[in-house]
């Protein structure tokens, strides 16, 4: 009965392989049609994965003994039985258990394994002839269930019964049992793991292809935020300023729009450069815009800059958090004076943006109130701290809102964490 229940759950976890199996033929077919159509590299096939199927064929080598045992050549044909049918029994057992990691490793197969290593000798030795070539089977069995060093060993002690057990017959002609125990180990245990370690590499491949994918659109989905949240608030504030200049002072309004036709195309250049990722900040080019977009937004403009030339890295850092910083100024502070401040000392340069306006609170550790900047804060928080930054922002005790930013010197160069949180409109 355990040898029609070890079928019959075999074959339900074949057929449930199977139709993983067709899924993933079917989603290789489609990519395969996609990539003839536009002309790419077209997938490998990954085949039909291994099952204990492949192993159950082998049981045909015990026919011999089975023959014998049908025509009652066999002495005690009632033990012969019951050691055959154990025998196939534990063999499927193993074979189903083979294919599965956890199962592989588990105690009860090892068991199982030990169990078939007792009975093969016990019917190779008291019958000899036919059922010794139990012992390839046996090595087919061991070869599925270990690997490394187990396998080692297992190895010569199924090659060493094979040879005592099969001299006491057929003297040295036992060697030939002995040799086919060792070779049915080692190839079974050579083929599988290769398939394995084929299809683990193929899988962290398919991984690591979807992670930088992944990475790409979190890089894009980012630059975009940053580039189109500052600059429309920049057009929208220009506009507004030349609508409420054009009545009276015509010549203010066609400087105002000039300006918007400057932002826009450089807006477009920053897009194109965050396409081919190959955008490259400067924190001197964002101070004047922020000084530009604040007087634009009628708040008073304060920027203090001193210390040492920074890094190119750290320079487009700082510039995206003076973006971000003077964007949401613009937008929601409602202040009527910002002070940037940047000082760089040997090993450190710390950027404040504070402003006397009402000072919402909105800090990268609490989840942003509706119309606050704090999902742009939360994404360059993120990324400074990738480069050995911080960044803090919150309410100033004198009023107003504050943000806080520090880096070393040389900051490292920053690679978008997969899984991080991808910034949406400020």
């Amino acid at each position: 009965m355990s040898w029609i229940r070890g079928v019959a759950c075999q074959l339900r976890e074949w057929r449930a392989v199977r139709a993983r199996w067709q899924a993933d033929m079917q989603a290789f077919k489609v990519a395969q049609r996609q990539a003839r159509r536009t002309g790419a590299e077209v997938p490998e096939d990954p085949g039909p994965p291994p099952t204990a199927f492949s192993l159950l064929p082998w049981l045909l080598m015990g026919m011999g003994a089975f023959s014998n045992l049908f025509q009652g050549k066999t002495p005690n044909p009632w033990i012969g039985g019951l050691g055959l049918l154990a025998f196939n029994s534990l063999y499927i057992y193993v074979a189903t258990r083979s294919f599965v990691k956890e199962k592989r490793k588990a105690t009860s197969t090892r068991v199982a394994l030990a169990l078939m290593a007792a009975i093969t000798c016990g019917l190779a030795g008291g019958y000899g002839g036919s059922w010794l070539l139990f012992f390839p089977l046996l090595g087919l069995a061991t070869g599925a269930a270990l690997r490394g060093e187990h396998l080692r060993w297992a190895g010569l002690a199924v090659t060493a019964l094979a040879a005592a057990v099969s001299a006491i017959h057929e003297g040295w002609n036992g060697l030939n049992i002995a040799y086919a125990a060792w070779i049915s180990t080692m190839v079974t245990a050579a083929i599988l793991s290769l398939s394995e370690a084929v299809r683990e590499l193929r899988a962290a491949r398919e991984k690591l292809a979807h992670q930088a994918v992944e990475k790409e659109r979190l890089r894009f989905s980012r630059d975009l935020h940053d580039l189109l949240g500052h600059t429309l608030s920049v057009i929208v504030v220009k506009s507004e300023a030349a609508r409420r200049l054009a009545p009276g002072n015509l010549d203010a309004a066609l400087t105002q729009i000039g300006d918007i036709e400057s932002v826009g195309r450089q807006a477009l250049t920053e897009i194109r450069e965050a396409v081919t990722g190959y955008r490259e900040g400067s924190l001197a080019t964002e101070l004047d815009r922020a000084r530009s977009a604040l007087s634009a937004a009628a708040v008073e403009p304060v920027v203090r800059r001193t210390g040492a030339p920074l890094a190119p890295q750290t320079e487009a850092l700082l510039g995206w958090v003076v973006r971000e910083a003077v964007t949401n100024v613009v937008r929601h502070a409602g202040a009527t004076r910002c002070e940037i401040t940047v000082h760089s000392s040997p090993e450190r340069v710390s950027l404040t943006v504070a402003d006397n306006g009402e000072g919402v609170p909105s800090t990268p550790s609490s989840p942003p109130l509706p119309g606050i900047g704090g999902t742009g804060l939360k994404g360059l928080t993120e990324r400074l701290a990738a480069a050995g930054g911080s960044l803090q922002a919150g309410p100033s005790p004198r009023g107003g809102f504050t943000v806080t930013a520090e880096l070393p010197v040389e900051a490292d160069d920053v690679s978008e964490p997969v899984g991080a949180t991808a910034p949406t409109a400020s």
